[in-house]
């Protein structure tokens, strides 16, 4: 199942020459993982709330590859290069598998918080 690393990130007004180094060199830690941008640099149209951040999503084959990008010697030693200039949020996370239903979530979530109410009592 596709899963993705997915970056809320805080970037300074003027970027310090290194996130520029980061940017350039990324793709080649990522090649061995099968990751490959999504979404990078793109201009967000936010329609509900706030988002003042940089938004990155990388999609990989499964969610060990993207556990093994991350803690990977080639990407551990890049990430200070992004880390030391722009604060930022990083999450990995599996996508839904083929066919998912929403509404099939959503009876179970109903179903487990009606059992854990019924429990209180």
């Amino acid at each position: 199942m596709t899963a993705y690393a997915v970056a809320n990130l805080r970037p300074a007004a003027q970027l310090d020459d290194e996130v520029f180094d980061y940017m350039e060199r990324i793709q080649a830690t990522l090649d061995p993982f099968g990751g490959r941008f999504l979404v990078h640099g793109a201009t967000l149209e936010v329609v509900e709330g706030q988002w003042p951040c940089a938004l990155v999503v990388v999609a990989f084959p499964a969610l060990d590859d993207a556990r093994e990008w991350y803690a990977s010697d080639a990407y551990q030693e890049l990430l200070p290069l992004r880390t030391r200039h722009m604060a930022g949020d990083v999450v990995l996370v599996d996508g839904v598998a083929p066919g998912y239903d929403p509404a099939v979530t959503a009876a179970r979530m109903r179903e487990a918080q009606a059992g854990a109410g019924a429990a209180g009592r």
